[in-house]
């Protein structure tokens, strides 16, 4: 079972007005993180859909290339930031899915010069955003990575 889903965030903005911009837009809580590095964000806000609650950690992209490899390019390569969205209620993949891709269709509406790629176990695209062209959701089971390229190349920053 997954333990959270990301949204990559293609920005200049820095992290922090990142973080400002989604703790007004979602009416998110701030969470005390003790030990984390700078340049880290945690929220905390109610579940839409079910009991529980969701939190989310915005930090650099770590998990991209700035220049990779033909083999390895990722759909991920070109977003400076990812948002961890982690559902803490019952477990289930499906309210873990449903509650992130509430989160990123609220982010991709209220920011329309932002580009996202919502992703699933850190493996799989379900969705992205892209300014000026809109929200596709993927087929089930595509990669992030080269493999698929040509289903998520028009959908991303290249």
């Amino acid at each position: 079972m997954s333990t959270d889903d990301n949204i990559f965030l293609a920005t200049n903005r820095p992290l922090r007005g990142v973080a400002t911009w989604l703790e007004e837009t979602l009416g998110l809580e701030p969470v005390e993180i003790s030990d984390a590095e700078e340049g880290v964000y945690r929220f905390s806000a109610d579940a839409r859909t079910v009991q529980g609650d969701i939190y989310l950690t915005i930090e650099p992209n770590v998990y991209g290339e700035i220049d990779p490899e033909p083999e390895d390019v990722s759909a991920i390569d070109r977003y400076q930031g990812v948002v961890d969205v982690y559902y803490a209620g019952r477990k289930s993949e499906e309210l873990q899915e449903q509650e992130a891709r509430l989160v990123f269709d609220d982010l991709a509406r209220t920011q329309p010069d932002v580009a996202m790629i919502l992703s699933h176990n850190m493996a799989f695209m379900t969705a992205a955003y892209l300014p000026g062209v809109g929200v596709h959701s993927f087929p089930r089971g595509t990669s992030l990575d080269v493999k698929d390229i040509d289903a998520w190349r028009p959908w991303v920053v290249g």
